[in-house]
């Protein structure tokens, strides 16, 4: 984030990143999901490197963190792959056959680091190591691609609680829909600024669409972008087994894309449009935020009625200027 976006931005996607409800509770756990997170945004932070100078090397290290993600919770890490390859593919400075050739290149990279594990387990005898649990015939890649893979997405037999997926099943994450992710759920764990990193979303690439192909701060909403909605879209859709705290994976990007549009849009506040969305962000953040402390009314309900009334009624001078004063 501060090589693109400076510091004032990244310490609030750091901080913001840290204090993610999920995120707090999960990075204090012996779980892979917490080292997945640190894998993928090394990962990101690879393809921020590469991009800059079309660096081949980096962009080998960027395919490695994602091999390495895959050995630490299989398939997820492929969830960022087309974020990763997209913006090395729009934003390297370098023709645009060097740039598939990189990627390739990189894919192999990627394939190696994650394959050598897989390799080992398929040559080694079966009668001398464990029995390949989840698998349906003692293999650890029909475990990735079936009960880790495609039983997730699909669901099935096998893929839900207790063995069994069905329609719709969810596991633990509630009915499947476009709405997941702010359910009962799933909100109170990842969705607190994830209203205001869509509208940043889009209006961060609307207002960059006449940028130059290289152009660093629309090469970060591809990047943190393509992350959030890939990964969204696949967690509010997928019908196997799914627990609320998967939604790590989404905090980094929230987190980063929060960061970016706030520092860009305060930037350009003498704009009439940069006002409109940044005051929409603000509100839509106070009245979401509102509404998931409603859920606990019980707790602290003095919270919820401050955070959306400070929301609505902050001046323009100090709630614009949070996510990148400093830098402006």
């Amino acid at each position: 984030m501060r090589r693109w976006s400076g510091p004032a931005a990244g310490l609030v996607a750091g901080a913001t990143l840290a204090l993610t409800p999920v995120a707090a509770l999960m990075f204090r756990f012996d779980n892979p999901d917490a080292l997945l997170v640190l894998l993928l945004v090394a990962g990101a932070y690879c393809v921020v490197r590469a991009t800059e100078k079309a660096s081949l090397g980096w962009l080998m290290l960027a395919g490695t963190a994602l091999g390495f993600g895959f050995l630490t919770k299989m398939l997820q890490a492929f969830l960022v792959l087309p974020a990763f390859a997209l913006v090395y593919l729009v934003a390297a400075h370098t023709p645009l056959g060097r740039r598939l050739w990189h990627l390739a290149v990189a894919g192999l990279a990627m394939v190696v680091s994650a394959g050598w594990y897989v390799a080992l387990v398929a040559l080694w005898p079966a009668g001398s190591r464990p029995y390949i649990g989840g698998s349906t015939n003692n293999s650890l890649l029909q475990l990735a691609l079936g009960y880790n893979g495609l039983g997730r997405i699909l669901g099935g037999a096998g893929s839900g609680p207790g063995g069994g997926g069905g329609p719709g099943g969810g596991g633990f994450g509630g009915a499947t829909g476009i709405t997941r992710l702010f359910n009962s759920v799933m909100g109170t764990e990842i969705s607190w600024l994830l209203p205001a990193a869509l509208i940043g979303l889009v209006a961060g690439l609307w207002f960059t669409r006449r940028a130059p192909r290289t152009d660093r701060t629309r090469a970060a909403l591809l990047l943190w972008g393509g992350w959030l909605l890939v990964t969204s879209l696949v967690f509010s859709y997928m019908q196997g087994i799914i627990h609320p705290y998967y939604t790590i994976a989404l905090a980094p990007a929230i987190a980063a894309l929060v960061a970016i549009t706030g520092r860009e849009l305060w930037r350009g506040r003498g704009q009439f449009g940069c006002r409109v969305v940044l005051a929409l962000m603000i509100a839509v953040t106070g009245v979401w935020d509102y509404a998931l402390l409603e859920r606990t009314s019980d707790w602290t309900p003095a919270l919820r009625v401050g955070g959306a009334a400070g929301g609505r009624r902050l001046p323009r001078s100090r709630c614009c200027s949070v996510p990148g004063s400093a830098s402006s």
